[in-house]
């Protein structure tokens, strides 16, 4: 085979009022903001002529670099789905996971070489905090992602991960702690989704955050908004109040077309467009951001450009358009209105990424692509 080839002024007040951070070495290395365009999109509704995303395609996209061809190699034992496609993105290799105990259309899997995340506090001595995953409620499998096993330092260099499915878990034991009937079960039945047996506790800002995140939306989950709305929430707030310097977000609501209406797909992509633009401007108006920050945007997997078929929009048949998507590049010293016009590999996002911060994946397949920064 070859080579596998809040508002805006609430976020501005929220960073007038963080305490000062004592600057460090590696500071001059960009921000990262990763949005995984996730659910699985075709390039006809997102960056083509039929496209859903009009910021993504007519304001971002022409703003840095436009890589319209991005490969995801065939390989066998391999599938064109969210956790391998964005473990694709984080490790910059193929098949890099074991699985976690996968059940039914529920693909639960681990990577076993280094992420994005383990290599990025290792190169750049950043705390937990600072590299942060923003995933979403119907996806807790994909929690995973930030935990390696002990040979790969996982347990000490992992990620933090932002969800309701987290802030369940802190408002749970924090009932637990306060003595409140039911709290040990809701803490139990909240642990028993992660199979593995892992017992999350976050750190005292994320701790801090999702106390702040409760005065502001309550404490049942009921009130904050839901799905990919959800996701550029935490990952609005998590910018004022964390300062994360890798920032993952894996939106995911396209992928409800599996249910066979085309309409909950092209919104959904609407849903992600207006995320982007929101976290973009924030991203413009924030000290800590504005200037020295890159978006990295790019789907998990395609899906199926088959009209034939009963049900549209699929990815898991191993169809072409499953296996090319595309990425954005878009900040911080990249050159607008470029466009690269030869097929790149989705294992080289990981590679890009990391030489933006300095450093390069030790492990990765794929090599850095020629984004001009």
């Amino acid at each position: 085979m070859h080579r596998r080839s809040f508002t805006l002024a609430l976020g501005a007040s929220l960073a007038a009022t963080r305490a000062p951070r004592a600057a460090r070495a590696t500071d001059a290395a960009p921000n990262i903001i990763l949005v995984r365009f996730g659910g699985g999109v075709r390039r006809a509704e997102t960056i083509g002529t039929a496209s859903h995303a009009p910021f993504l395609r007519d304001v971002l996209a022409p703003a840095g670099v436009l890589i319209p061809d991005l490969r995801i190699e065939q390989i066998d034992g391999s599938a064109t789905s969210h956790a391998e496609g964005t473990l694709n993105l984080l490790t910059g290799r193929y098949r890099s996971w074991v699985d976690a105990g996968s059940g039914f259309l529920d693909d639960r899997l681990q990577p076993v070489e280094p992420t994005l995340f383990e290599t990025l506090r290792d190169a750049l001595g950043l705390a937990s905090h600072e590299v942060l995953l923003i995933n979403g409620e119907d996806r807790p499998q994909e929690e995973f992602f930030t935990l390696t096993p002990d040979d790969h330092r996982g347990f000490r260099v992992k990620a933090e991960m932002l969800s309701l499915h987290r802030f369940k878990l802190w408002a749970a034991r924090a009932d637990l702690a306060a003595g409140v009937e039911g709290a040990a079960d809701r803490v139990e039945q909240l642990l028993s989704v992660d199979r593995r047996g892992e017992t999350p506790d976050p750190s005292a800002p994320v701790a801090g955050f999702w106390q702040a995140w409760a005065d502001r939306w309550g404490r049942d989950g009921l009130r904050n908004p839901r799905g990919d709305r959800l996701l550029t929430e935490l990952a609005r707030d998590a910018m004022a109040r964390l300062q994360p310097r890798f920032l993952m977000v894996n939106y995911q609501d396209p992928d409800y077309v599996h249910w066979g209406n085309p309409a909950f797909y092209t919104r959904a992509i609407g849903v992600i467009d207006d995320g982007l633009r929101t976290l973009w401007m924030a991203a413009q108006t924030d000290p800590f951001y504005a200037g020295r920050t890159v978006f990295v945007v790019t789907p998990d997997c395609g899906r199926d450009a088959n009209p034939l078929m009963n049900v549209p929009f699929q990815h898991h048949f191993n169809s072409p358009e499953a296996h090319r998507v595309w990425a954005v590049v878009a900040g911080a010293g990249i050159p607008a209105g470029r466009a690269i016009d030869r097929p790149a590999d989705q294992t080289q996002i990981a590679a890009t990424i990391a030489a933006l911060m300095g450093t390069r994946m030790a492990r990765g397949e794929g090599a850095a692509l020629d984004v001009g920064a």
